[in-house]
């Protein structure tokens, strides 16, 4: 009974259920270890944190550049998804938009040599930052025009001006341990506040 016909078809349901918790748990474990270590962390201890042998780590993705952009693909979808959550539990747009911000910091400082990679010739890392785009940019705008519909911003400022001006903050902050970007994000997103 391969096709799970004999059990009413529930049997393929749980094991894609798993088959995403499984995907779940190497991109988490590879998103850390590239935090450790950079893009170039060695796959074998990126099994050793997801608990599986190497094998596996190849069965999902036969090569560096595919688990790279699996991970960026898994955190971006991560990132987009909290927006709307934030915004539905937040004290205010602002709060919600502050408390966004802080995940697009973590984000982006966390992905050392990320954007070496990003700029390789591989087709498939060309990609990567339309889908940034795509997937964020919204979010962020979403969050931008609840927090000046509430008048808690000043209006005027697009989503894309405010995470290009988040991301050129972020620029250099995870070899620089003299330089504060969560500071200076910090101020950025206070200085948006609508003054009477």
């Amino acid at each position: 009974m391969t096709d799970g016909e004999g059990d009413g078809g529930r049997a393929p349901q749980r094991r894609r259920a798993d088959a995403v918790r499984n995907e779940k748990t190497l991109l988490d474990a590879a998103a850390a270890a590239f935090v450790a270590s950079g893009v170039e962390a060695p796959v074998r201890d990126i099994a050793a944190r997801a608990g599986v042998g190497t094998g596996t780590i190849y069965r999902h993705f036969p090569t560096r550049a595919d688990l790279i952009i699996a991970v960026y693909r898994h955190q971006v979808d991560a990132c987009a998804a909290a927006g709307p959550a934030l915004l539905a539990s937040s004290a205010s747009p602002h709060a919600a938009l502050g408390r966004w911000i802080d995940l697009f910091v973590d984000f982006l400082v966390t992905k050392r040599g990320l954007a070496g990679v990003l700029r390789s010739d591989d087709a498939g890392f060309g990609t990567l930052h339309a889908y940034f785009l795509d997937r964020l940019v919204p979010v962020c705008a979403h969050l931008l025009d609840a927090a000046a519909e509430a008048g808690q911003v000043r209006e005027g400022l697009t989503a894309y001006e405010l995470m290009r001006g988040v991301g050129n903050l972020c620029i250099g902050a995870d070899n620089d341990p003299l330089y504060d970007a969560r500071r200076l994000v910090g101020l950025l997103i206070a200085g948006l506040v609508e003054r009477d």
